[in-house]
């Protein structure tokens, strides 16, 4: 090829480079293909056509206690059907602290779009009413997702106390007034709030005894330091098998399949009581609405799975799987039932 020829050819390449990009564009419109560089613009939710594919990548579960805790556990029970079911790896993080609510915190500020939290009930209801503080408002920051489980607390006391029925007790207390007093696994936990809510309802003068945990409560009863207390089921069984405490009552509106000999603290006379711990979880108020129905229905079905249930109960949990609409309800109901103790009982966090 002469130089004259060669030059007027290169001279040429710019146009027909541009003539050949435009040609592919055409042909890729014609045929319904949007590049992948361009994920198309959002529909009303916020959701583009790319996120129908959602998880694009691991999805995180965020817990607010630490390895070994009852949420922990909760959380890696659910991990491993959840990713099958998702066809994206499910992560365990734990960010202890706060009593949940620093993972809470974690949660409601994601943009992400790949993180749930696995809560308690203070981190969906209460948090920012017992303490203001609080840098996230589950009513506003969180959108409830499903409960997960649930379980009464039991009312237990020592046999030296014990009377011959749970009404003959209540009234025992109530003389006692505050020589009597009740231990707790801390100031705002749900075995404080319920004890106060029991003590607001029955005329119960007994004074509170914070401890470290559960377990400390336990030996504070044992070792006749404290009267009363309100323990999760799975806690308090052992014990009174063992013939160390005695339970009065459950706390749940019906009697408990953990605990099925226990009768309900209604049963003993206590209307219109009903408390129980839950395990929830929780997304970002901001994940659009598409992600949160699919993440409701994988839940459902997950909790639903014998093996997950099994695993639950043995744990002292009875799988819940109660829809969003469900949790929301149960949320409000309990907020407003704490919020009135707080509120009545002058509690804060100190």
């Amino acid at each position: 090829m002469s130089l004259p020829i060669f030059r007027k050819f290169a001279a040429r390449l710019p146009w027909l480079f541009g003539a050949l990009l435009c040609a592919g564009v055409a042909c890729a419109q014609s045929s319904g293909v949007t590049s992948r560089a361009d994920p198309g613009p959002p529909d009303a939710s916020g959701v583009r056509p790319v996120d129908m594919n959602w998880p694009t990548r691991p999805l995180r579960l965020v817990v607010g206690f630490g390895g070994g805790s009852s949420p922990d556990f909760v959380a890696r029970v659910l991990a491993a059907p959840m990713a099958k079911a998702l066809g994206q790896p499910v992560i365990v993080e734990n960010h202890p602290g706060a009593s949940g609510n620093i993972a809470a915190d974690v949660v409601a500020k994601s943009t992400d779009r790949h993180t749930v939290g696995i809560l308690i009930n203070g981190n969906m209801t209460i948090a920012k009413i017992l303490n203001p503080a609080t840098s996230y408002d589950p009513q506003k920051d969180l959108v409830p997702l499903s409960i997960i489980c649930t379980a009464p607390l039991v009312l237990a006391t020592t046999p030296e106390v014990w009377k011959a029925d749970p009404r003959g007790f209540v009234e025992a207390a109530r003389t006692a007034g505050a020589k009597w007093s009740y231990g707790t696994p801390g100031i705002g936990t749900i075995g404080h709030l319920g004890m106060e809510l029991l003590k607001a309802r029955t005329g119960i003068g007994a004074v509170h005894v914070p401890y470290q945990g559960n377990p400390q409560v336990i030996t504070g009863l044992i070792g006749a330091q404290l009267q009363l207390a309100l323990l999760p089921p799975g806690l308090a069984q052992e014990q009174v098998k063992a013939g160390k405490l005695r339970a009065i009552g459950v706390t749940s509106a019906r009697r408990s399949a953990l605990v099925p000999d226990y009768p309900t603290l209604q049963e003993a006379g206590l209307k219109d009581f009903e408390l129980e711990i839950w395990t929830a979880a929780a997304a970002p108020a901001s994940l659009p609405a598409p992600m949160v129905q699919r993440l409701t229905q994988v839940l459902s079905e997950v909790i639903r799975l014998p093996e997950v249930r099994q695993k639950l109960f043995q744990h002292g949990y009875e799988a819940a799987g109660i829809s969003e609409e469900a949790l929301l309800r149960r949320v409000r109901s309990d907020t407003a039932a704490l919020t009135e103790i707080i509120a009545s009982q002058g509690i804060k966090l100190e």
